[in-house]
């Protein structure tokens, strides 16, 4: 029996790669001579550099760069096998760099970001993936715009910082001198959402709060990338207030798609492929996927939504295996879900549940194979 184990993290409590290695146990005990096949994964968040390097291979390159508030960090990006670059944005503009009590979104930017592609860049890298889960940030750009060589002015010729605080006063954009090697890059961005720029279903208004923005200090950010989109609508024809998804990781959809030319794509799909996931579908005959909570959010572009849609295309059967499993999640079985497991099996407070994930997994795994192979039994 060939089983496919593919499961995104159980966010707090284990890896993507745990959370695979504690099910194959399972699958093992329950059938020794399983040939199992372990692709960790993640839908475009925190985790997808680690999880393509275990499925696909690659390094990782370490780079100085400067967090959200200007500080310098090291931060790293993936190199895959066929050369292309993952950077996630929460390696040097996540919200995990800044502590709750010093989140300014008003001064914080996308430096690192652009840093990191610059170096990419310069080292001759052309095939680009960006996973934009986890920022810190409300600058539409400005920061990775700056760092590949972008600058910004005062309507009196003042050269501004590249930061949402200073950009208020934006006036003109100059992008004369932005990386030369940029017009031969592909730039791929894992996106899951579709908000514009702007407004009240905009990249403030939205994700802001979640990042620290107050109440008083929506309506200002909203306004700076309100004038962010004039600006470069007017000197460099190019429209990027209403791009579906422009609103993404604080603005950055908009400056990656409508200034460096990249594509969004939904980020699961865009893993799968780059994990030749379907490929590895032809001889299974099971596949195991979880995730911390499965409800009714899973059928909105997460991993076992794209996962159990794959497999369904091809007829092979999807078990998942998840902390909590709510009542909404029984939709997932139109999409190609064949069972859903609570790896809870009985009274157990969070805490114990998070702190014993792995042998809960493994149990759930190991049950989940011998029902499968029962199953197959009575054919």
């Amino acid at each position: 029996m060939r089983v496919v184990i593919a499961p995104d993290s159980f966010k707090g409590s284990l890896s993507a790669q745990h959370v695979a290695a504690s099910i194959a146990d399972g699958v093992v005990s329950a059938c020794p001579d399983a040939e199992v096949h372990l692709v960790p994964l993640a839908d475009g968040g925190e985790g997808t550099v680690d999880c393509l390097l275990d499925v696909v291979g690659g390094d990782v390159v370490t780079v100085p760069v400067h967090d959200p508030l200007g500080r310098p960090i090291d931060a790293h990006y993936g190199v895959l096998p066929d050369g292309t670059v993952v950077i996630e944005v929460a390696s040097a503009a996540g919200l995990t760099l800044v502590a709750e009590q010093e989140r300014d979104v008003l001064r914080g930017n996308t430096q690192g970001l652009g840093e990191l592609l610059s170096h990419a860049l310069d080292a001759g890298r052309t095939s680009f993936v960006v996973a934009l889960g986890g920022s810190a940030t409300n600058d539409g750009g400005v920061g990775m715009l700056y760092a590949l060589g972008a600058r910004f002015y005062d309507e009196n010729g003042h050269e501004l910082a590249p930061t949402p605080d200073s950009c208020r006063s934006l006036w003109r954009i100059d992008v004369s001198h932005l990386h030369p090697k940029l017009a031969d890059a592909s730039i791929r961005v894992a996106c899951d959402v579709a908000n514009p720029l702007c407004g009240e279903r905009g990249a403030t208004a939205v994700y802001g709060p979640q990042k620290g923005v107050t109440p008083d200090l929506i309506p200002v950010l909203d306004a700076f990338l309100d004038r962010f989109a004039a600006v470069v609508h007017r000197d460099l024809q190019i429209s990027i207030r209403d791009i579906p998804g422009a609103g993404a990781a604080g603005g950055l959809g908009a400056a990656l798609v409508g200034l460096l030319g990249a594509k969004l794509l939904r980020g699961i799909d865009l893993i799968l492929d780059l994990t030749s996931f379907d490929t590895r579908l032809e001889a299974a005959d099971l596949v195991i996927t979880g995730e911390g909570s499965t409800d009714a959010q899973t059928a909105n572009g997460k991993a076992v939504m794209g996962i159990a849609t794959r497999a369904k295309a091809v007829g092979v059967p999807v078990f998942c295996l998840s902390g909590n499993i709510s009542r909404e999640a029984t939709a997932l079985y139109e999409h190609g879900v064949t069972a859903l497991f609570s790896i809870t099996q009985g009274p157990m407070s969070l805490a114990d549940a998070m702190k014993s994930t792995g042998a809960l997994l493994a149990r759930s795994g190991e049950s989940a194979v011998r029902a499968f192979l029962a199953g197959r039994m009575r054919r």
